[in-house]
Protein backbone atom coordinates (compact mmCIF):
# COMPACT_ATOMS: atom_id res chain seq x y z
CA UNK A 1 0.00 0.00 0.00
CA UNK A 2 2.79 2.47 0.98
CA UNK A 3 4.80 1.55 -2.42
CA UNK A 4 1.20 2.28 -4.66
CA UNK A 5 0.71 5.72 -2.46
CA UNK A 6 4.45 6.28 -3.14
CA UNK A 7 3.62 5.87 -7.15
CA UNK A 8 0.62 7.87 -6.91
CA UNK A 9 2.34 11.41 -5.20
CA UNK A 10 4.88 10.83 -7.96
CA UNK A 11 2.44 10.32 -10.68
CA UNK A 12 0.30 13.07 -9.23
CA UNK A 13 3.27 15.93 -9.69
CA UNK A 14 4.35 14.37 -12.71
CA UNK A 15 0.27 14.75 -13.98
CA UNK A 16 0.16 18.66 -12.70
CA UNK A 17 3.57 19.45 -14.74
CA UNK A 18 2.74 18.07 -17.61
CA UNK A 19 -0.96 19.51 -18.02
CA UNK A 20 0.65 23.03 -16.30
CA UNK A 21 4.01 23.04 -18.88
CA UNK A 22 1.73 22.22 -21.65
CA UNK A 23 -1.42 24.24 -21.62
CA UNK A 24 1.60 27.48 -21.00
CA UNK A 25 3.00 26.15 -24.24
CA UNK A 26 -0.63 25.62 -26.33
CA UNK A 27 -1.18 29.46 -25.39
CA UNK A 28 2.45 30.91 -26.41
CA UNK A 29 1.60 28.28 -29.89
CA UNK A 30 -1.87 29.97 -30.46
CA UNK A 31 -0.41 33.59 -29.81
CA UNK A 32 2.27 32.70 -32.20
CA UNK A 33 0.03 31.30 -34.83
CA UNK A 34 -2.27 34.46 -34.88
CA UNK A 35 0.79 36.44 -35.36
CA UNK A 36 2.66 34.47 -37.88
CA UNK A 37 0.37 32.10 -39.48
CA UNK A 38 2.83 29.47 -39.65
CA UNK A 39 2.22 25.56 -40.56
CA UNK A 40 4.94 24.11 -38.85
CA UNK A 41 3.72 26.37 -35.69
CA UNK A 42 0.44 24.02 -35.95
CA UNK A 43 2.18 20.61 -35.90
CA UNK A 44 4.41 21.95 -32.45
CA UNK A 45 0.48 23.27 -31.15
CA UNK A 46 -0.61 19.72 -31.91
CA UNK A 47 2.41 18.04 -30.03
CA UNK A 48 1.56 20.33 -26.89
CA UNK A 49 -1.90 19.74 -27.36
CA UNK A 50 -1.24 15.69 -27.18
CA UNK A 51 1.23 15.77 -24.10
CA UNK A 52 -1.81 18.07 -22.45
CA UNK A 53 -4.50 15.21 -22.64
CA UNK A 54 -1.71 12.76 -21.99
CA UNK A 55 -1.54 14.27 -18.28
CA UNK A 56 -5.29 14.79 -17.98
CA UNK A 57 -5.76 10.73 -19.40
CA UNK A 58 -3.14 9.60 -16.30
CA UNK A 59 -5.02 12.32 -13.77
CA UNK A 60 -7.52 10.12 -13.51
CA UNK A 61 -4.85 6.64 -12.41
CA UNK A 62 -3.97 9.37 -9.30
CA UNK A 63 -6.88 8.76 -7.56
CA UNK A 64 -6.76 5.21 -7.66
CA UNK A 65 -2.82 5.01 -6.84
CA UNK A 66 -4.28 7.10 -3.92
CA UNK A 67 -6.93 5.33 -2.37
CA UNK A 68 -7.11 3.46 0.14
CA UNK A 69 -10.59 1.71 -0.20
CA UNK A 70 -10.30 -1.88 -0.95
CA UNK A 71 -12.62 -1.53 -4.25
CA UNK A 72 -10.86 -0.08 -7.17
CA UNK A 73 -11.97 1.16 -10.86
CA UNK A 74 -13.89 -1.47 -12.75
CA UNK A 75 -12.00 -2.87 -15.43
CA UNK A 76 -14.37 -1.78 -18.43
CA UNK A 77 -13.47 2.03 -16.83
CA UNK A 78 -10.05 0.78 -16.87
CA UNK A 79 -9.67 -0.20 -20.23
CA UNK A 80 -10.94 2.76 -21.36
CA UNK A 81 -8.61 5.09 -19.55
CA UNK A 82 -5.58 2.99 -20.58
CA UNK A 83 -7.18 3.44 -23.95
CA UNK A 84 -7.55 7.52 -23.77
CA UNK A 85 -3.53 7.07 -22.47
CA UNK A 86 -2.41 4.98 -25.17
CA UNK A 87 -4.38 6.94 -27.87
CA UNK A 88 -2.68 10.61 -26.53
CA UNK A 89 0.30 8.70 -26.41
CA UNK A 90 0.65 7.41 -29.84
CA UNK A 91 -0.59 11.06 -30.91
CA UNK A 92 2.31 12.64 -29.32
CA UNK A 93 4.72 9.93 -31.39
CA UNK A 94 3.46 10.28 -34.42
CA UNK A 95 3.64 14.20 -33.89
CA UNK A 96 6.97 14.20 -33.44
CA UNK A 97 7.45 11.91 -36.82
CA UNK A 98 5.27 15.07 -38.39
CA UNK A 99 7.49 17.61 -37.13
CA UNK A 100 10.19 15.45 -38.33
CA UNK A 101 8.74 14.88 -41.62
CA UNK A 102 8.00 18.62 -41.53
CA UNK A 103 11.39 20.04 -40.87
CA UNK A 104 13.33 17.02 -43.81
CA UNK A 105 10.78 18.77 -45.99
CA UNK A 106 11.68 22.14 -45.69
CA UNK A 107 15.19 21.55 -45.93
CA UNK A 108 14.39 18.75 -48.77
CA UNK A 109 12.19 20.97 -50.60
CA UNK A 110 13.01 24.24 -49.85
CA UNK A 111 11.25 26.23 -53.05
CA UNK A 112 8.41 23.62 -53.21
CA UNK A 113 7.65 23.47 -49.75
CA UNK A 114 4.86 26.29 -49.37
CA UNK A 115 3.42 25.08 -52.02
CA UNK A 116 3.43 21.05 -50.59
CA UNK A 117 2.82 21.89 -46.82
CA UNK A 118 -0.07 24.02 -47.21
CA UNK A 119 -2.80 24.77 -44.56
CA UNK A 120 -4.80 22.05 -45.87
CA UNK A 121 -2.53 19.58 -46.16
CA UNK A 122 -1.59 20.33 -43.24
CA UNK A 123 -4.77 20.41 -41.48
CA UNK A 124 -5.39 16.51 -43.11
CA UNK A 125 -2.27 15.41 -41.64
CA UNK A 126 -3.38 16.05 -38.28
CA UNK A 127 -6.72 14.86 -38.57
CA UNK A 128 -5.46 11.58 -39.76
CA UNK A 129 -2.65 11.89 -37.51
CA UNK A 130 -5.71 11.72 -34.54
CA UNK A 131 -8.08 8.88 -36.05
CA UNK A 132 -4.81 6.59 -36.04
CA UNK A 133 -3.72 7.12 -32.77
CA UNK A 134 -7.83 6.52 -31.53
CA UNK A 135 -7.41 3.08 -33.57
CA UNK A 136 -4.33 2.36 -32.41
CA UNK A 137 -5.50 3.12 -28.15
CA UNK A 138 -8.84 1.31 -28.40
CA UNK A 139 -7.29 -1.91 -30.23
CA UNK A 140 -7.12 -3.95 -27.13
CA UNK A 141 -10.90 -3.47 -26.42
CA UNK A 142 -11.68 -4.88 -29.72
CA UNK A 143 -8.96 -7.69 -29.86
CA UNK A 144 -8.88 -10.29 -27.11
CA UNK A 145 -5.59 -11.22 -27.40
CA UNK A 146 -4.57 -7.71 -26.52
CA UNK A 147 -6.77 -8.15 -22.99
CA UNK A 148 -5.68 -9.67 -19.78
CA UNK A 149 -7.85 -12.55 -18.56
CA UNK A 150 -8.11 -11.72 -14.91
CA UNK A 151 -8.09 -8.21 -13.46
CA UNK A 152 -7.14 -7.20 -9.95
CA UNK A 153 -6.70 -3.40 -9.55
CA UNK A 154 -5.23 -1.33 -9.15
CA UNK A 155 -5.55 0.54 -12.42
CA UNK A 156 -2.57 0.30 -14.40
CA UNK A 157 -1.81 -0.47 -18.34
CA UNK A 158 -1.00 -3.87 -17.46
CA UNK A 159 -3.61 -4.65 -15.32
CA UNK A 160 -5.77 -4.27 -18.46
CA UNK A 161 -4.12 -4.52 -21.55
CA UNK A 162 -1.67 -7.99 -22.74
CA UNK A 163 1.96 -7.69 -23.18
CA UNK A 164 1.46 -8.92 -26.48
CA UNK A 165 0.05 -5.03 -27.02
CA UNK A 166 3.27 -3.62 -26.40
CA UNK A 167 5.03 -6.54 -28.86
CA UNK A 168 2.41 -5.11 -31.55
CA UNK A 169 3.14 -1.83 -30.86
CA UNK A 170 6.94 -2.26 -30.65
CA UNK A 171 7.15 -4.19 -34.33
CA UNK A 172 5.07 -2.56 -36.06
CA UNK A 173 4.99 0.98 -34.90
CA UNK A 174 8.48 1.91 -32.55
CA UNK A 175 11.07 0.33 -34.31
CA UNK A 176 9.77 1.60 -37.83
CA UNK A 177 9.52 5.35 -36.81
CA UNK A 178 13.26 5.11 -34.79
CA UNK A 179 14.10 3.93 -38.11
CA UNK A 180 12.36 6.63 -39.93
CA UNK A 181 13.69 8.70 -37.91
CA UNK A 182 17.40 7.85 -38.26
CA UNK A 183 16.87 8.01 -41.71
CA UNK A 184 14.93 11.32 -41.88
CA UNK A 185 18.03 12.79 -39.33
CA UNK A 186 20.99 11.76 -41.34
CA UNK A 187 19.54 12.92 -44.65
CA UNK A 188 18.65 16.28 -43.73
CA UNK A 189 22.46 16.52 -41.67
CA UNK A 190 23.61 15.38 -45.28
CA UNK A 191 21.65 17.59 -47.04
CA UNK A 192 22.61 20.46 -44.47
CA UNK A 193 26.23 19.55 -44.70
CA UNK A 194 25.90 20.16 -48.90
CA UNK A 195 24.17 23.43 -48.27
CA UNK A 196 26.97 24.89 -46.07
CA UNK A 197 29.90 23.70 -48.53
CA UNK A 198 28.11 25.27 -51.54
CA UNK A 199 27.82 28.30 -49.26
CA UNK A 200 31.49 28.67 -48.48
CA UNK A 201 32.01 28.10 -51.63
CA UNK A 202 29.79 31.52 -52.78
CA UNK A 203 31.09 33.12 -50.15
CA UNK A 204 35.30 32.34 -51.08
CA UNK A 205 34.13 33.60 -54.71
CA UNK A 206 32.09 36.99 -53.41
CA UNK A 207 35.07 37.44 -51.62
CA UNK A 208 37.41 37.37 -54.54
CA UNK A 209 35.30 39.09 -56.26
CA UNK A 210 34.37 41.65 -53.81
CA UNK A 211 30.24 40.78 -53.82
CA UNK A 212 28.01 40.26 -51.11
CA UNK A 213 28.89 37.49 -48.88
CA UNK A 214 24.83 35.43 -48.52
CA UNK A 215 24.71 34.30 -44.80
CA UNK A 216 25.43 30.86 -43.94
CA UNK A 217 22.41 27.75 -43.63
CA UNK A 218 21.94 28.18 -39.77
CA UNK A 219 18.40 27.53 -40.08
CA UNK A 220 18.92 23.90 -41.21
CA UNK A 221 21.04 23.14 -38.80
CA UNK A 222 18.73 24.55 -36.24
CA UNK A 223 16.16 22.15 -37.38
CA UNK A 224 18.65 19.12 -37.58
CA UNK A 225 19.67 19.88 -33.91
CA UNK A 226 15.85 20.10 -33.17
CA UNK A 227 14.45 17.01 -34.74
CA UNK A 228 18.12 15.11 -33.28
CA UNK A 229 16.55 16.19 -29.80
CA UNK A 230 13.20 15.41 -30.45
CA UNK A 231 14.23 11.88 -31.62
CA UNK A 232 17.22 10.93 -28.73
CA UNK A 233 14.03 12.12 -25.86
CA UNK A 234 11.75 9.56 -27.38
CA UNK A 235 14.02 7.04 -27.78
CA UNK A 236 15.14 7.05 -24.05
CA UNK A 237 11.92 7.22 -22.79
CA UNK A 238 10.02 4.79 -24.46
CA UNK A 239 12.09 1.93 -25.56
CA UNK A 240 12.90 0.95 -21.94
CA UNK A 241 9.13 0.54 -21.39
CA UNK A 242 8.71 -1.51 -25.16
CA UNK A 243 11.67 -3.81 -24.90
CA UNK A 244 11.51 -5.20 -21.39
CA UNK A 245 7.53 -5.35 -22.68
CA UNK A 246 8.76 -7.33 -25.64
CA UNK A 247 10.72 -9.50 -22.94
CA UNK A 248 7.97 -10.35 -20.69
CA UNK A 249 5.78 -11.76 -23.62
CA UNK A 250 9.10 -14.17 -24.48
CA UNK A 251 10.18 -14.76 -20.99
CA UNK A 252 6.50 -16.09 -19.55
CA UNK A 253 8.13 -16.99 -16.10
CA UNK A 254 9.66 -13.42 -15.62
CA UNK A 255 7.59 -11.06 -13.45
CA UNK A 256 8.29 -7.90 -14.92
CA UNK A 257 5.26 -6.21 -14.27
CA UNK A 258 6.32 -4.30 -11.26
CA UNK A 259 9.52 -2.79 -13.71
CA UNK A 260 7.45 -1.71 -16.33
CA UNK A 261 4.38 -0.19 -14.16
CA UNK A 262 6.69 1.96 -11.65
CA UNK A 263 8.97 2.95 -13.45
CA UNK A 264 9.49 2.11 -17.28
CA UNK A 265 5.38 3.43 -18.06
CA UNK A 266 6.51 6.62 -15.75
CA UNK A 267 9.34 7.15 -17.79
CA UNK A 268 7.80 7.40 -20.78
CA UNK A 269 5.23 8.89 -19.82
CA UNK A 270 7.62 11.78 -19.02
CA UNK A 271 8.56 12.46 -22.49
CA UNK A 272 5.53 14.54 -22.28
CA UNK A 273 7.15 16.48 -20.21
CA UNK A 274 10.16 17.09 -21.83
CA UNK A 275 8.55 18.16 -25.08
CA UNK A 276 7.30 21.20 -24.19
CA UNK A 277 10.97 22.12 -22.38
CA UNK A 278 12.70 20.95 -25.78
CA UNK A 279 10.66 23.61 -28.02
CA UNK A 280 10.64 25.79 -24.93
CA UNK A 281 14.03 26.05 -24.76
CA UNK A 282 15.30 25.09 -28.56
CA UNK A 283 12.83 26.65 -30.65
CA UNK A 284 12.79 30.75 -30.87
CA UNK A 285 9.33 31.32 -31.86
CA UNK A 286 8.13 29.67 -28.68
CA UNK A 287 10.97 31.49 -26.40
CA UNK A 288 10.33 34.66 -28.05
CA UNK A 289 6.37 34.32 -27.30
CA UNK A 290 6.77 33.03 -23.70
CA UNK A 291 9.49 36.15 -22.56
CA UNK A 292 6.87 38.10 -24.15
CA UNK A 293 3.79 36.41 -21.77
CA UNK A 294 6.14 36.81 -18.95
CA UNK A 295 6.59 40.39 -19.54
CA UNK A 296 2.39 40.84 -20.10
CA UNK A 297 2.43 39.57 -16.40
CA UNK A 298 4.70 40.97 -14.87
CA UNK A 299 3.52 44.23 -15.91
CA UNK A 300 -0.19 42.93 -15.29
CA UNK A 301 0.94 41.91 -11.64
CA UNK A 302 3.14 45.20 -11.31
CA UNK A 303 0.09 47.58 -12.45
CA UNK A 304 -2.45 45.74 -9.54
CA UNK A 305 0.18 46.11 -6.91
CA UNK A 306 0.98 49.78 -7.32
CA UNK A 307 -2.94 50.29 -7.47
CA UNK A 308 -2.88 48.15 -3.93
CA UNK A 309 -0.35 50.37 -2.32
CA UNK A 310 -1.90 53.44 -3.97
CA UNK A 311 -5.83 52.57 -2.11
CA UNK A 312 -3.58 51.54 0.55
CA UNK A 313 -1.58 54.84 0.78
CA UNK A 314 -1.41 58.39 0.73
CA UNK A 315 -3.81 59.37 -2.64
CA UNK A 316 -1.83 62.52 -2.80
CA UNK A 317 1.77 60.89 -3.78
CA UNK A 318 0.69 60.07 -7.34
CA UNK A 319 -0.98 63.89 -7.66
CA UNK A 320 2.49 65.33 -7.15
CA UNK A 321 4.34 62.71 -9.61
CA UNK A 322 1.84 63.73 -12.60
CA UNK A 323 2.17 67.24 -11.82
CA UNK A 324 5.88 66.65 -11.78
CA UNK A 325 5.75 64.64 -15.30
CA UNK A 326 3.55 67.74 -16.42
CA UNK A 327 5.72 70.51 -15.54
CA UNK A 328 8.68 68.70 -16.68
CA UNK A 329 7.17 67.90 -20.11
CA UNK A 330 6.54 72.17 -20.49
CA UNK A 331 8.14 73.45 -23.60
CA UNK A 332 9.47 76.40 -22.14
CA UNK A 333 11.82 74.07 -20.76
CA UNK A 334 13.41 73.59 -24.46
CA UNK A 335 15.21 76.94 -23.62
Amino acid sequence: MESSFSFGVILAVLTVLIIAVNVLVVVAMLLSIYKNDGVGLCFTLNLAVADTLIGVAISGLVTDQLSSSVQHTQKTMCSLRMAFVTSSAAASVLTVMLIAFDRYLAIKQPLRYFQIMNGLVAGACIAGLWLLSYLIGFLPLGVTIFQQTTYHGPCSFFAVFHPRFVLTLSCAGFFPAVLLFVFFYCDMLKIASVHSQQIRKMEHAGAMAGAYRPPRPVNDFKAVRTVSILIGSFTLSWSPFLITGIVQVVCQKCCLYQVLEKYLWLLGVGNSLLNPLIYAYWQREVRQQLYHMALGVKKGFTSILLLLLARNGNPERPRESSYHIVTISNPELDG
